[in-house]
């Protein structure tokens, strides 16, 4: 498993319009070419009266599937610059689907391939890019005396809180970056006067909004 990776945060779609043309990016996570495909043949239904639904994929921990379709733009001037823009923007498991209306101006092969580049750029951005790291829950239980002393100095740490369990003792469950496992667990002791017990649970991946 990749230890970080960036996809994109949610489904969504956003519109640009060039030289009278409407340009309507529509972006999804998926994990499987099945889940791509099916994405793209939805928005296809959608737009059935569109004059384009060009389309480009990456899917994979080493972008082991790529997929780039003009959809009978000139050969070369819409799927695979919207590729270029995910492969730039280093994403994994993200399908697009730009929709093209015409409206009369041609843009020339130049001109598509800015056009199509922009539309997914500019919908990546409105949508959102988040970065996923590879984390290992530690459940870690302590007394009610510590609770807010180590809330204090988990919010204002570099670990994320995921639950609190208030039982018998407290039990607190908190994201751990898996190359710092040891290192937490350290520091927990000294805060703690050793008071403390702590084991590994599930790993997972963390999701962070990133900004460029």
């Amino acid at each position: 498993m990749l230890t970080h990776y960036f996809t994109v945060k949610q489904s969504g779609e956003h519109e640009i319009n060039i030289q009278k043309s409407r340009f309507i990016a529509h972006i999804k996570r998926a994990e499987t070419e099945i889940e791509a495909q099916e994405f793209i043949q939805a928005i296809k239904k959608q737009h059935w009266n569109a004059t384009h639904n060009c389309s480009a994929y990456l899917i994979g921990e080493h972008d082991q599937i790529q997929k780039a379709n003009d959809d009978g733009e000139p050969s070369g001037t819409a799927g695979v610059p919207m590729l270029e823009v995910l492969k730039k923007r280093n994403l994994k498991d993200t399908v697009v689907v730009v929709t093209r209306y015409f409206g009369g101006i041609k843009l020339g092969a130049g001109g598509l391939i800015r056009a199509y580049g922009k539309a997914t750029s500019e919908g990546l951005d409105s949508i959102g890019i988040i970065e996923r790291k590879l984390s290992q829950v530690v459940h870690v239980k302590i007394d009610y005396t510590w609770l807010g002393k180590i809330e204090k100095e988990l919010r204002t740490s570099e670990y994320k809180i995921k639950a609190i369990h208030y039982l018998d003792i407290v039990e607190v469950e908190i994201f751990v970056n898996e190359s710092h496992i040891q290192a937490f667990m350290d520091w927990m002791v000294d805060l703690t006067n050793g008071q403390c017990s702590m084991e590994k649970g599930e790993t997972v991946y963390l999701e962070e909004d990133y900004v460029r």
